[in-house]
């Protein structure tokens, strides 16, 4: 029998998973204690059986072919069934759980996050929660160092998001439509307002969310992102820029989702503009989501339906 007409077996399935995620044969090697040469024989052996090239090799490491792509769907698929599989029939301990999440700075996404943690049911699990830039959340996705990406889309930025996330092989999916809020101190004089117009903003620093090197009006995290301030701070974190709320009564513009446990001395007030932001997680379009992912998102989900905020879809 040849090695092309014989079955795959699930161990290089995992191991494909792991090359996959590391980007490098050698890296995965390690994590997997076997033999550089052994992973790098059984990826080959792989491809040869599928009858496709599922990686591309370099100096810098692996990276996925479009085969390669859609294959590593199926593999997680298979490798969590099993694993759920052995779990219910053989008694076998709830496996490893794994998830990536790459966001704008969101509470309800950290929020989501604590619950799917804490409901998580296994003893052993590698989670990762990047709030970082909107760049990269899409490469993030698009490299496979995240499954699910959480970022907003409007009027303004839509057709530059959306060719981006096209030409990297993404998907949008909405969650919900929020109207615009400003973000500031409990102590601000602003804080008992029903509402706030941009001139009430005028004299008080605006913070925005450092973009880095893809520092793009199409890629700001907060609406309005074209209108000059008198006063502008960056930042890069969401702790940062609480802080310089509180200490210099500054603001920034977001969904007006804002939790009183995780953030109690912030509040939201809604900016009276004729805007909308769409709010919406983003994922590799070839691929079905893991088990995993969707436990995350029923959370984001769960969350956002607690704030009284209509779901899309």
């Amino acid at each position: 029998m040849s090695r092309e007409s014989r079955g795959i077996t699930l161990q290089q399935l995992q191991y494909f998973i792991e090359v996959a995620a590391e980007g490098s044969i050698t890296a995965a090697a390690d994590l997997l204690y076997v033999a550089q040469p052994t992973l790098s024989a059984a990826m080959k052996d792989l491809e040869a059986r599928v009858g496709r090239g599922l990686l591309l090799r370099s100096a810098r490491g692996v990276t996925l072919t479009e085969d390669g792509a859609e294959f590593l769907g199926y593999a997680r698929q298979v490798v969590e069934q099993m694993a759920l599989l052995e779990q219910r029939y053989l008694g076998r301990p709830p496996s490893r759980r794994l998830l990536g999440v790459s966001a704008q700075h969101y509470s309800f996404v950290v929020e989501a996050f604590v619950r799917m943690v804490k409901s998580a049911g296994a003893p052993e699990y590698e989670f990762s929660l990047r709030e970082t830039r909107t760049w990269d959340i899409i490469e993030d996705v698009r490299t496979f160092r995240s499954e699910v990406g959480i970022l907003y889309r409007n009027d303004f930025n839509r057709k530059v998001i959306d060719k981006l996330l096209r030409d990297s092989g993404l998907a949008f999916h909405p969650l919900f439509h929020a109207v615009p809020h400003i973000f500031i101190s409990r102590k601000n004089s602003l804080a008992s307002r029903d509402r706030v117009t941009l001139d009430d903003l005028a004299e008080l620093p605006r913070l925005t969310f450092d973009q880095g090197a893809n520092n793009s009006f199409y890629f700001a995290e907060e609406i309005l992102s074209t209108l000059s301030s008198k006063q502008e701070i960056r930042v890069s974190d969401r702790a940062t820029i609480f802080n310089l709320m509180i200490g210099l009564d500054g603001y920034t513009i977001s969904t007006g989702i804002i939790s009183d446990d995780l953030d109690p001395e912030i509040v939201a007030i809604p900016l009276k503009v004729d805007e909308r932001i769409e709010i919406g997680w983003i994922d590799q379009s070839a691929i079905p989501l893991t088990e995993q992912a969707q436990r995350y998102l029923a959370e984001v989900r769960a969350v956002i339906d607690g704030y009284g905020i209509e779901l899309l879809g």
